[in-house]
């Protein structure tokens, strides 16, 4: 696995930078404290390193994010006190998904096979600006980005200038915001506010690794957030065609492709897409014009 070194901050880029099923693993060491943020697959092959550290902040709850925490259970745990019951149980995972009972019956074993899920009960909440002294002028702050789940936040070692921010991952999927703790307007509030970091490198959990240049890691943003835009585009072009079903809709699919089927997708599209129409209904390009079903404005 490819190693890199920004004084205190240690990025490990898991297999293809990170790409799902994997992420990308931040160790920062103060002199007091080691410190993982998440713990995606690539955690399993680093050893000490990852096994001694003093801490896990979890930038969010899913489950390619908390892979080792059965490892590491000498290890304080720490996540945004919105995504909390998640770590904590598999009942709050549950609602934390918000998928339906069939998806979420198929969907444990599946994570607990290929993620090595374990929930951590001892694990606790931080808030927007927490803040951690590891020793040695190496700070840590948190600030919350939602979205993508209620208590997505980035992770800013505030002496090195370095913010790790989770899954605002700048990917050419685009964001995604179809589980039942994400919210599709939290998360374009969170696409302006990460521009404000006062960062100088770019940490994603996925696919993009590491950015060190400002006008680059803009330009990935802004084409991360053109997706939204493409997103409501499509559902206009589906509507063109003639009144459409939620159900429809969800059948031509938004986020994934069709064919593309694993437990939760259609849940996910259902949300995602309810997201979008909401929003446009509001810009007065969509109607409701019947139960569940949408046509455009007129």
């Amino acid at each position: 696995m490819e190693r890199l070194d920004f004084g205190p901050v240690r990025v490990y880029l898991g297999d293809k930078s990170g790409k799902y099923p994997d992420g990308n693993q931040v160790i920062v060491q103060g002199s007091d404290t080691r410190v993982a943020f998440d713990t995606p697959r690539v955690a399993l092959h680093i050893g000490p390193d990852l096994d001694e550290a003093d801490m896990v902040l979890l930038g969010h709850v899913h489950e390619d994010h908390t892979v080792a925490l059965g490892r590491l259970r000498h290890a304080a745990v720490q996540v945004h006190q919105a995504d909390l019951a998640a770590v904590q149980s598999w009942d709050g995972m549950a609602r934390h998904y918000g998928y339906t009972s069939a998806a979420l019956e198929a969907l444990r074993p599946m994570i607990e096979r290929d993620f090595s899920y374990q929930p951590r009960p001892d694990a606790s909440g931080y808030t927007h600006g927490s803040q951690w002294d590891l020793g040695g002028g190496v700070r840590v702050r948190a600030h919350h980005l939602p979205g993508h789940t209620a208590g997505h936040s980035a992770l800013v070692v505030d002496s090195e200038g370095i913010a790790f921010i989770g899954d605002i991952d700048l990917t050419g999927f685009g964001p995604y915001y179809g589980d039942a703790s994400s919210d599709l307007r939290q998360f374009q509030r969170s696409l302006a506010a990460v521009r404000e970091l006062d960062a100088r490198v770019w940490v994603t959990s996925h696919h993009r690794g590491v950015i060190t240049e400002r006008a680059a890691f803009e330009q990935a943003l802004a084409r991360f957030a053109a997706k939204i835009d493409e997103r409501d585009e499509r559902l206009l072009g589906y509507l063109r065609e003639g009144p459409h079903t939620l159900a429809q809709l969800v059948a031509r699919r938004l986020l994934y492709p069709v064919g593309f089927d694993l437990p939760y997708i259609d849940s996910a599209e259902r949300r995602s897409i309810q997201m979008h129409l909401e929003l446009l209904i509001e810009q007065r390009l969509v109607q409701a014009v019947g139960d569940e079903v949408y046509a455009l404005a007129v």
